[in-house]
């Protein structure tokens, strides 16, 4: 039923309402006074909460080539010059440069705005002196270095740089993205000896390195350098504007990727640097995860021998082992999955410009039984093979397991050394001790064959020592030639010449997946893991 109220009937009712309002109010108590509206809290600083890939031990870069040394490295230093992911070299803390016509003075201007994480500037002399120190561990470096007859700071803010002849790799050397990274830190620190760590870590990078929180091998701490002047470019690879967009990143390391994991589905951390292939799809299910790799190009795992001491001082005993070493053993038992790995039988990565498979018929074609005979011809005679085995490095602990029951199946005598890989590392540099140990390398360090892994000089070469006159006055080539036709024909020659001595035994290449929750942004795809430019979604 509907019911009809006259216009002439509402606006009597409006008065009467009206009329009484005032003595309603009279007789109303006060609204009690209403509480100021709560001010909302300031947020707290971002935090960007990393799993690292190894336990941060050292903390040189330019003492060691290990990588995790070298990411705490790009937190806190800064470089000359930067490749983008194109592969070009671009500068970075240099402004300007020039080179003289006859390719023999090259001329650096600083930019504006450089400072020490002290507040002090950053002068063209401690430049100089880290690169001098930079040029003793690095293969580039060392190589860079014999070109130059002098090396000095002009005035605060110039480098001149004069070489005895032509060299037409100063800016790859500068550039240089993995290991070793020629970093740039005051002078009093790069005036440490290189054969010792530094121990004061002040950098001009974008973070600062928080030594106070520091735990070794459990805990690392980087706050954001509100003093660092980034470059206007976008950031690309190690190149552009390196910004901190996070107050503080702190690296934390799990007993084990397996609780890693657990930690990331539980939203404890927001970032892991390495994931085994094996828990990814653990982490595929859940719709808040982001899978990754680092790239483009893979990792190339590796068996270095010590040439020094028996057995492996003979190259026909390190040629039957490499034998024997089937690279997709490994690859099945480090890695998993085969659309994460692949075999190749080049001496530099097999989408690099200067793969080859020149005299690889041997590895190839290699069989246990070959190279049981083969080791027999060689006549060894029971000496006992110490291996240096990092069990926190996943990758390195399966080559490890691969290697010894190969080498026990050729009838040598195996012993292994369990270590951390922090403590492999330092292990490696003693001369005697160790017989074999596994590492992996990115592929970008190994593109040509200035790169230290290559290098046949047993004075100033990586750990194992490889003493060939020959290979080494292939290297010199090599550098000094510019015609990239030529190049490739010495590459071939170099790698004839690595199989030849059994430099090093090359176990296959692979990608590690990453992973990191999907409230990350701004992950730069690279061969190395760079925190600038990731924020965290509030």
């Amino acid at each position: 039923m509907q019911y009809r109220v006259s216009f002439k009937a509402l606006s009597v009712l409006a008065t009467i309402v009206v009329g009484m309002a005032p003595a309603a109010m009279a007789q109303a108590p006060k609204p009690a006074a209403q509480p100021k509206p709560a001010t909302q809290p300031a947020p707290g600083p971002s935090v960007l909460r990393v799993v690292p890939h190894a336990n941060l031990v050292l903390l040189d870069p330019t003492w060691t080539s290990i990588y995790i040394t070298r990411n705490h490295g790009y937190m806190i230093y800064d470089t000359l010059f930067a490749y983008d992911a194109e592969g070009k070299v671009r500068p970075q803390m240099v402004d300007t440069f020039t080179t003289s016509p006859d390719g023999l003075t090259w001329t650096f201007t600083l930019r504006d705005g450089l400072k020490w994480h002290d507040g002090k500037p950053v002068l063209a002399e401690d430049c100089v002196a880290s690169l001098k120190r930079w040029s003793v561990r690095s293969g580039l470096g060392q190589e860079l270095f014999g070109f130059i007859a002098d090396l000095s700071a002009t005035d605060d803010k110039t480098i001149v740089m004069k070489m005895k002849w032509p060299y037409s790799y100063v800016l790859d050397a500068l550039a240089e993205i993995s290991s070793y990274v020629p970093f740039m830190l005051p002078k009093r620190i790069a005036e440490t000896d290189p054969a010792k760590p530094i121990t004061e870590y002040i950098g001009s990078g974008p973070f600062i390195f928080k030594q106070d929180e520091f735990v070794p091998g459990v805990k690392a701490v980087y706050l954001k350098n509100t003093a660092y002047v980034p470059r206007s470019e976008p950031p690309s690879w190690a190149s552009g504007g390196k910004l901190a967009k996070v107050d503080r990143v702190e690296w934390t390391k799990m007993p084990n990727q397996s609780v890693a994991v657990d930690a990331l589905l539980a939203n404890k951390v927001d970032y892991l640097e390495e994931v085994n292939p094996r828990l990814v799809p653990r982490l595929e299910r859940s719709k808040n995860i982001v899978i990754g790799q680092t790239g483009p190009q893979p990792f190339v795992g590796m068996a270095r021998f010590n040439h020094t001491i028996p057995p492996f001082d003979k190259a026909d005993v390190r040629r039957a082992v490499m034998m024997a070493m089937n690279q997709t053993d490994y690859m099945k038992a480090a890695i998993g999955p085969q659309k994460y790995w692949h075999t190749c039988f080049s001496v530099f990565p097999c989408k690099s410009p200067l793969a080859n498979e020149t005299d690889s018929d041997f590895l190839k074609n290699g069989t246990m039984d070959a190279a049981k005979k083969a080791l027999a011809a060689a006549g060894y005679d029971g000496t006992p093979v110490i291996m240096l085995d990092a069990t926190d490095i996943p990758v390195i602990a399966a080559f490890n397991r691969v290697t010894a029951e190969k080498l026990r199946a050729l009838g040598m005598k195996v012993q292994v050394l369990n270590t951390t890989w922090a403590e492999m590392t330092e292990k490696r540099a003693e001369r005697t001790g160790w017989n074999l140990f596994h590492t992996f390398w990115a592929g970008v360090d190994l593109n040509t064959p200035t790169h230290i892994a290559f290098s046949g000089d047993p004075a100033t070469g990586w750990f194992g020592w490889a003493d060939d006159k020959e290979l080494e006055q292939l290297r010199d080539k090599f550098v000094r030639e510019a015609n990239p036709e030529e190049q490739k024909k010495l590459a071939a020659q170099i790698q004839q010449r690595m199989w030849a001595i059994g430099a090093e035994a090359f176990l296959g290449e692979f990608f590690l997946p990453i992973a990191y929750r999907s409230k990350v942004e701004g992950a730069i795809v690279a061969p190395v893991q760079f925190y600038w430019n990731m924020s965290i979604k509030r």
